[in-house]
């Protein structure tokens, strides 16, 4: 039976990918870190089926601790501080938990597994200003503290690959969503709103630029291509996405017309969501890992976005 750990096991990804190599006959291991509050709702339906471990990316010393007590045969490292609006805010500690907590990972890997193989979560933030589609040969020219985070993260994995011989793949996935999906995070945000008004919560939603073009698409899908990385007969780094984009306007429209409402009735600007330094177009080419791997996107932006709205509806019942 093999064994994978999974950092950020709580969150969107963490959840559906415990949930695939579980399916897949996989022992599975988490890292979560320690909180005031519950943050399990993703994992608590797998309460018996994973191991859980206490810990975090900015102490070097748990990572050791888990992994001697683990020994993974995978690593899947989905932990950072995400929010990229909320990097501008806080960019010591994005660095110090996207950039160096990747680094306290690889050399704890080096020292106590290194036959283990390891994926690393990057993402199109890394492409910030670089024109569309993005490959795995596009420009990085990254626009917040979390892309650059990020790209501090896959330089490093790069090179501990090559300088030590270890199978360590980056994953650079475009926006990829669900209902699963932080509420704080955009995508979600617009879905919950949708739900609340319908349900006489909230009447106004708040947003700031809503010409920023994204490419979306179904995260319970991408964790798929996460792992067939870690099979491929040799590391490499490829992009993740559906190779179309939509205005975060357009986002909000489909939204709200899942729900039979107007989004221009209820959608207000804000100026404290703009950032000072904004990405204007994430397109992936795809064609690597189609052409490598074989994976393709499934769910259209459309039945994504339903799917979102539906669960909210369902879960504010």
């Amino acid at each position: 039976m093999p064994r994978a750990l999974i950092t950020g096991i709580t969150g969107q990804d963490g959840s559906y990918l415990a949930e695939f190599l579980l399916e897949k006959g996989y022992e599975v291991h988490g890292m979560t870190r320690r909180a005031a509050t519950s943050n399990t709702r993703n994992i608590d339906h797998l309460e018996g089926k994973i191991v859980l471990h206490y810990g975090d990316l900015t102490d070097g010393l748990s990572m050791v601790a888990i992994l001697t007590s683990v020994q993974p045969d995978e690593i899947y490292n989905l932990g950072a501080q995400s929010h990229v609006r909320v990097s501008f805010d806080n960019p010591i500690y994005t660095g110090d938990a996207v950039g160096l907590g990747v680094a306290r990972l690889l050399e704890a890997m080096r020292l106590l597994c290194p036959k283990a193989k390891l994926y690393q979560a990057s993402t199109s933030e890394i492409f910030g200003g670089a024109p569309p589609p993005q490959s795995e040969g596009s420009l990085f020219w990254p626009k917040s503290p979390y892309g650059i985070a990020k790209l501090y993260a896959y330089w490093m994995c790069v090179n501990y690959r090559a300088g030590h011989d270890m199978f360590i793949s980056n994953g650079i996935l475009f926006n990829h969503e669900s209902p699963r999906r932080s509420e704080n995070i955009l995508s979600r945000k617009v879905t919950m709103a949708v739900a609340k008004i319908l349900k006489g919560e909230q009447d106004v939603l708040w947003l700031g630029n809503l010409e920023a073009k994204r490419d979306w698409g179904y995260a319970k899908e991408y964790v798929e291509a996460m792992w067939l990385m870690l099979q491929h007969n040799e590391p490499d780094d490829f992009v993740v996405g559906t190779g179309k984009t939509y205005t975060v306007q357009q986002f909000v429209e489909e939204a709200f017309s899942a729900a039979n409402l107007n989004w221009k009735d209820h959608v207000k600007f804000d100026e404290r969501f703009l950032r000072p330094t904004e990405v204007d177009v994430l397109q992936a080419d795809n064609n690597k890992v189609e052409m490598v791997l074989g994976w393709k996107p499934k769910t259209t932006f459309k039945k994504l976005v339903k799917i979102m709205v539906e669960a909210d509806i369902e879960a504010l019942k």
